[in-house]
C-alpha cells in the first residue's frame, strides 16, 4: 500500500502539489470559521429552575417550592444529580444530566415536570428555566456612565441609577438579545422603578377602611377590555374599553369609598409616588459609587469571539444612533476577547517558535537549506489540513486544541524529517545519477522508512486513545486535545508519504556530502560507547534497571493535583460578611475592600456585584459579593512577578479588614466550579444530614480541623445560619376570640408590611409594578408592627400584638440540598501544595478526630473528585492501550520477542518525566499524565526505527553485532533529530509565561525530560537487549506486505 502511494505521488507530482495548495487555501478559510475561545467549555449538561418567591423565608421556600419541584425531577431519563438552594425569596434547582443527553431534550423533560409541579406550588409563583448558557457564557460586561456620575446629591444619584436600570431592562436588553449568539442580557444594580401607594393607617381608621379595600380598588381600576365589534351601515368598528392606569394622577384619582355622596380617593388615604422596589443587590465601582451593569450571556455552543465582536459593534451603533440619553455611555469592564486573544497568542507564539526551532535543528544537522524548506512546507500544510478536519468534526480552536497542535509539531516534522534525511543520504551515495535513477533512489529511500513512519504515527495515535475515554470535566477539556493531535498526526502521515517525496525529487540533488561535521562528531562519540555497551551488556542492563527504580522512588515525593489553574488575567476575590448585614452596610464594606485592592498598582479596575441579579442563576446573598478585578498588562507589574504572588499579596491585605472573609478565585474558574459542583472553591467537604443546627456545628468542627493542614487557604463554611428573623407567630386561640382568620392576619403581613404587588402600570411597551404598603415608620420594628390594626367581623380594630407573638429570632440564611438531602459545605483552596496530599491528610484527620451522629455523612468534592475520577479511568484504559500497542508491534514484526523488546523501552521514558516534575516543583496532574502517555508513543517510535533497520540489515545477511553497530550508527542522526525536533518543539510551551501556559507546562516538561532520557537509554540499552531477543531467521519477522 505504501509503495503504491509513493509511486503514484512521484508520477503525479503536479497533481500532488496542486492538491497541497488547494488544501492549504481551504485550511485558511476553515480556520476563519472555526469557533474560537480561550478555554474548552467544560460545563455539564444541566438545567436550572428558578422561582421568585417574594417575601418568603428560606424555610418556606424549601418546603413549598424547592422540595415539590425536586420530587418531580427525580427519575428523569439520564439524570445524574439534583442540587438546590433555598434562600430568601428565591428557589434555585440545578438538574444535571449525563453528558450524552441533548441539552434541548433535557430542557423539554424539565419543562414537563415543572408543569406537573405547578399545581403543588403556592398560587402566583412561576418557575422558569435559566437561559441556555454555560460556565463560559458571560462573555461581555459593561456599566453605565451617566452625566451625573460624580454627583453627591443622593436624590440625583438615585434618579440617574433608576433611569439607567430602566434603560438596561427595556432598551439595551432587547437590542443586545437580537445579536446572533446572545441568549440574554442580565441586568444588575441601580434601582428598579416602581409605582407605590403608601397607605396611612391613621387615614384608614378615619375613613373606616381596611388595607384590603384599598388593594382591591387599585386592582379593579386598571384594565382595558374588548367590546367585540360594532356594525354601522357599511362599516365595522372594534370596541375598546380604556381603563389602564397611565400616570400617578390616575392612581390618586381611584375611588375607594363614597361617604354621604362624597368620594374618598386613594390620595385621601395615602401618598402615591414613584419609588423603587426592595433591593436584593447592588454593584459598586472602584470603591467610589454604585453603577448599573449588564452581562451578555452567550448561547451554549456559540463562537465567543464572533459574539463579542458583534455585541461591541451593536453597542457602538447604539451609542452613535442617540438611542441612549445624552452623556450616557457604556463602559466595558470584562471582555472575553482579551482572554481569548491572550490564550491564543500564547499557543500561537509557542507554535511559531517551535516551528522555527525545528527548522533550525534540521538545518543544523543536515546543513542543507533545501532540505529545511521541505520540512517547513510540511509544517505549514499539515496544520492547515488539520483545521479543515477540525471544522468538519466540530472542534473549536482554544487553548487545548491549539495546544495539541503545538505539542504535535515535533511529531509532524519527524515523518518528513526521516524521509528527507534518508533520501538525502541515499542521493549523496548516488550523486551524478540520471533523472530516472534519482526517482528510483528516492522511491527506495522512502519505502525503506515508510513502514516505521506509519507504525510510529499509528502507535502515537493509539496511545492517545485513553484521553478520548475521559469523562466529566477532564473529558471535555482533554479529549479535544487528543482528537486534534491525532488528526494532525494522521494528516502528517499523508503529507509525509505524498508531498515530501515530491518535494525531495524537485529540490534535492545529492550534491552535498552524506554526513555533516555535526553528524561525524556525533558518530565519533557514539560508536565507542556502543561497542563498549555490547561488550558489557549485563552491567548496562543492571545500571539502567537501577536508574528506573530510583526514578520510581521519587514518585511519592511528587504531589498530585487535577489541573493547574489557568491564569485568566482577572481576579475574583469573593468577599463574605455576616449574614445579618444590611445592603447599605454591605455596600460601604465593599467600597472599603475595593479601595484596599486598588492600592496595588497592578489593579486596573474593580467592579463588585453584591447580592443577586435580574436572572439569579448564580445568586449571592447581600452578605456576599462577586467582584471582577481587572489587571494591567503583566509587563507593568511592580508588586509581584506572577499572578499567584499578586493573589497572595491581595489576600494578605484584605485579611486586615475586619468583618470579612475572602475567597480568591477568577471569573471563569469561579463560574465553572459553581456550575460543576455548586461550590466556588477548588476543594469542598460536603456534610449531609437533616438538622441545620447539627450541620452547622459539625461543619465548624470540620473547618477547624482542616484549617490546621498546611496549604489550606480561603476556608469557608457555608453560611446557613445567622439570619435575623422578625417572627409573627399567630395565636389561634386569640384570633378565634375575635372571629379573625389566619388569612386576615397573613394578608396584612404580605401586603401592608411586605408590599405585595397589586397590578402593573404600562408606559408604552414598558411595565412597572404598582405596590401598596404602609410607610416605613409604621413597619420598621417589633413595636410598630404590633400596633398595626386588624379589623374583626364586628368592626373592632385589634392590634396585631394581641393576635400574635412578635419577636426577633435567628434562623437559617439559606438551605442547600443535594440528592434530595440537606447539606452544608466546607470549601477551601490549596496554595503552595498539591491537592492530593492535602486531601489525604484531611481524610486521615477527619477519620481520627471527627465523630458524626447517625444519619450524617461526609463526601469530598471539587477538583479532587474530578482528579480521582480521571485517575480511575486512566488506570483502566492505559494498560488496555499498552496491550493494543503491543499487538500492533507484534503485527508489525510478527514476533513476540521484538514487540517485547520495544515495549521494554517504555520505563526509560518514565525516568526523565518523573525527574523533571520533581526538579521543577510541578505536580502529577492530568496534563502531566498526558505527557507520559505521549512519551510512551515516542519511545515506541524510536524503538521501531532502530529495530526495523537492524532487522533489515540482518535480513540482507549482516551478522548480528555488525548489524547492531551499523544500524545504530546510520539511524543515530534521525533518532537524535526526531528527539531534538520534538524537544525543541515543546520547549516554548515549557518556558511560556503567557495566559494559559500553566496548563500546558506540565505536559511539555514531562515530554522534554522523558524524551531526553528515553532517547539516550534507547541508543545504549536497546542495542544491548537486541542480541538477547534476536531470532535466528529475520525474514519471518518482516512487516505484512500490505504495509
Amino acid at each position: 500500500m505504501i509503495a503504491s502511494l509513493l509511486e503514484f505521488s512521484l508520477r503525479q507530482r503536479i497533481l500532488v502539489i496542486g492538491l497541497a495548495c488547494l488544501l492549504s487555501v481551504v485550511g485558511l478559510f476553515a480556520f476563519q470559521s472555526i469557533p474560537i475561545d480561550a478555554y474548552p467549555d467544560v460545563t455539564n449538561i444541566q438545567v436550572q429552575v428558578l422561582t421568585d418567591a417574594p417575601g418568603l423565608s428560606p424555610v418556606e421556600v424549601e418546603r413549598f417550592i424547592t422540595y415539590p419541584i425536586e420530587l418531580q425531577m427525580t427519575g428523569l431519563p439520564g439524570l445524574a444529580e439534583i442540587r438546590s438552594l433555598s434562600k430568601f425569596a428565591l428557589s434555585q434547582i440545578t438538574v444535571v444530566f449525563q453528558d450524552d443527553v441533548d441539552i434541548y431534550f433535557a430542557r423539554q423533560l424539565v419543562l414537563e415536570r415543572i408543569m406537573a409541579a405547578k399545581e403543588r406550588l403556592p398560587e402566583g409563583l412561576e418557575p422558569v428555566m435559566a437561559p441556555v448558557t454555560t460556565g463560559l457564557g458571560e462573555v461581555y460586561h459593561y456599566y453605565f456612565e451617566g452625566p451625573h456620575a460624580t454627583a453627591t446629591d443622593s436624590q440625583v444619584v438615585e434618579r440617574e441609577l433608576m433611569d439607567q436600570r430602566t434603560m438596561q431592562e427595556w432598551v439595551l436588553r432587547p437590542q443586545l438579545k437580537s445579536v446572533p449568539g446572545v441568549i440574554d442580557v442580565n441586568g444588575m444594580g441601580g434601582f428598579v422603578k416602581q409605582y407605590q401607594v403608601l397607605v396611612d393607617p391613621a387615614k384608614l381608621r378615619k375613613f373606616d377602611l381596611t388595607f384590603q379595600q384599598i388593594y382591591e380598588a387599585v386592582v379593579k381600576n386598571n384594565a382595558n377590555v374588548g367590546g367585540n365589534v360594532l356594525e354601522r351601515h357599511a362599516e365595522r368598528s372594534i370596541v375598546r374599553g380604556l381603563g389602564l392606569i397611565r400616570t400617578v394622577s390616575d392612581i390618586e384619582s381611584i375611588i375607594v369609598k363614597e361617604v354621604g355622596g362624597t368620594p374618598v380617593f386613594v390620595r385621601d388615604v395615602g401618598e402615591v409616588r414613584i419609588g423603587h422596589a426592595v433591593r436584593h443587590g447592588a454593584v459598586v465601582l472602584n470603591g467610589e459609587r454604585e453603577v448599573v451593569i449588564g452581562t451578555v450571556l452567550m448561547l451554549r455552543g456559540g463562537n465567543a469571539r464572533q459574539v463579542v465582536e458583534a455585541v461591541k459593534t451593536k453597542v457602538e451603533d447604539l451609542q452613535q444612533s442617540n438611542i441612549l440619553p445624552g452623556g450616557t455611555r457604556l463602559i466595558p469592564f470584562y471582555d472575553r476577547i482579551e482572554l481569548v486573544n491572550a490564550a491564543i497568542h500564547t499557543v500561537r507564539d509557542a507554535l511559531i517558535e517551535g516551528i522555527v526551532l525545528v527548522i533550525f535543528i534540521f538545518f543544523f544537522f543536515l546543513g542543507h537549506v533545501r532540505s529545511a524548506i521541505i520540512v517547513t512546507v510540511t509544517l505549514i500544510v499539515t496544520p492547515l489540513v488539520t483545521f479543515i478536519l477540525m471544522e468538519r468534526f466540530g472542534l473549536s480552536a482554544n487553548l487545548m486544541t491549539l495546544g495539541g497542535l503545538a505539542i504535535a509539531i515535533g511529531e509532524i516534522a519527524d515523518g518528513s524529517l526521516v524521509v528527507v534525511e534518508n533520501a538525502y543520504r541515499h542521493l549523496a551515495q548516488h550523486s551524478g545519477a540520471s533523472q530516472e535513477s534519482r526517482f528510483s533512489v528516492i522511491l527506495h529511500a522512502t519505502k525503506e522508512v515508510g513502514r516505521p513512519i506509519l507504525f510510529g504515527i499509528l502507535i502515537i495515535s493509539v496511545v492517545f486513545l485513553p484521553l478520548m475515554t475521559l469523562q466529566g470535566m477532564e473529558g471535555k477539556m482533554f479529549a479535544p486535545l487528543a482528537y486534534t493531535l491525532v488528526i494532525a498526526l494522521l494528516a502528517s502521515v499523508v503529507v509525509t508519504l505524498t508531498l515530501s517525496p515530491v518535494l525531495v525529487s524537485l529540490l534535492l540533488r545529492g550534491d552535498h556530502p552524506e554526513e555533516t561535521r555535526v553528524t561525524r562528531w556525533m558518530k565519533q562519540g557514539y560508536l565507542p560507547v556502543l561497542q563498549w555497551t555490547l561488550r558489557h551488556r549485563g552491567l548496562i542492563l543492571t545500571c539502567s534497571t537501577a536508574i528506573v527504580l530510583c526514578s520510581l522512588a521519587l514518585v511519592p515525593f511528587v504531589g498530585r493535583e487535577f489541573i493547574p489553574l489557568l491564569e485568566e488575567g482577572s481576579l475574583t476575590p469573593q468577599v463574605v460578611k455576616l449574614p445579618s448585614v444590611s445592603l447599605p452596610e454591605s455596600i460601604e464594606m465593599e467600597k472599603q475592600t475595593q479601595k484596599a485592592m486598588l492600592e496595588f498598582p497592578e489593579v486596573k479596575m474593580a467592579v463588585s456585584r453584591i447580592g443577586r441579579a435580574e436572572i439569579p442563576y448564580h445568586p449571592e446573598d447581600l452578605y456576599e459579593s462577586d467582584p471582577i478585578v481587572s489587571l494591567h498588562d503583566r509587563s507593568t507589574w511592580k508588586t509581584a512577578a506572577t499572578q499567584s504572588q499578586l493573589t497572595d499579596a491581595i489576600r494578605k491585605r484584605l485579611a486586615e479588614i475586619p468583618g470579612i472573609s475572602v475567597l480568591m478565585s477568577q471569573p471563569i474558574q469561579e463560574r465553572v466550579d459553581e456550575l460543576i459542583s455548586g461550590i466556588r472553591t477548588q476543594c469542598a467537604i460536603k456534610l449531609f444530614g437533616d438538622d441545620l443546627d447539627v450541620l452547622r456545628d459539625k461543619a465548624q468542627e470540620i473547618a477547624s480541623l482542616i484549617q490546621q493542614i498546611n496549604g489550606v487557604k480561603d476556608i469557608k463554611v457555608e453560611q446557613v445560619a445567622g439570619q435575623p428573623y422578625l417572627i409573627i407567630d399567630i395565636d389561634r386561640q386569640k384570633i378565634a376570640r375575635f372571629g379573625i382568620n389566619v388569612a386576615d392576619v397573613q394578608e396584612i403581613v404580605t401586603t401592608a408590611i411586605g408590599g405585595k404587588a397589586a397590578t402593573q402600570v404600562y408606559e408604552g411597551e414598558r411595565r412597572f409594578q404598582l405596590t401598596l404598603r404602609f410607610p416605613e415608620p409604621y413597619r420598621n420594628s417589633v413595636a410598630t408592627i404590633g400596633e398595626i390594626r386588624v379589623k374583626s367581623p364586628s368592626g373592632a380594630l385589634i392590634p396585631m400584638r394581641d393576635l400574635a407573638t412578635i419577636e426577633m429570632r435567628e434562623g437559617p440564611a439559606r438551605i442547600s440540598r443535594e440528592h434530595v438531602n440537606r447539606r452544608i459545605y466546607i470549601g477551601f483552596n490549596v496554595v503552595g501544595r498539591d491537592i492530593g496530599g492535602v486531601v489525604d491528610e484531611g481524610r486521615a484527620k477527619l477519620a481520627a478526630q471527627l465523630h458524626l451522629p447517625q444519619g450524617y455523612s461526609v463526601v469530598w468534592g471539587g477538583a479532587f473528585e474530578n482528579m480521582e475520577r480521571a485517575n480511575a479511568r486512566l488506570m483502566i484504559v492505559v494498560p488496555i492501550t499498552l496491550g493494543l500497542v503491543f499487538f500492533l508491534l507484534f503485527w508489525a514484526f510478527h514476533s513476540l520477542r521484538y514487540a517485547t523488546l520495544i515495549i521494554l523501552n517504555l520505563p526509560f521514558a518514565l525516568i526523565g518525566g518523573v525527574v523533571s516534575l520533581w526538579l521543577s516543583g510541578q505536580y502529577l496532574s492530568v496534563p502531566a499524565s498526558i505527557g507520559f502517555i505521549e512519551l510512551f508513543g515516542l519511545a515506541v517510535g524510536n524503538g521501531i526505527v532502530l529495530v526495523s533497520y537492524i532487522n533489515q540489515l540482518r535480513h540482507e545477511g549482516t551478522q548480528t553485532d555488525e548489524a547492531i553497530i551499523t544500524g545504530c550508527s546510520l539511524r543515530l542522526r534521525p533518532v537524535v533529530m526526531t528527539m531534538m525536533t520534538t524537544l525543541l518543539g515543546l520547549l516554548p510551551l515549557a518556558l511560556a509565561q503567557g495566559i494559559g501556559a500553566e496548563v500546558q507546562r506540565p505536559l511539555a516538561s514531562v515530554v522534554i525530560g522523558g524524551l531526553f532520557t528515553s532517547t539516550v537509554l534507547t541508543l545504549v540499552v536497546l542495542p544491548a537487549l537486541y542480541s538477547m531477543f534476536a531470532g535466528r531467521e529475520v525474514g519471518k519477522e518482516e512487516a505484512p506486505q500490505w504495509v
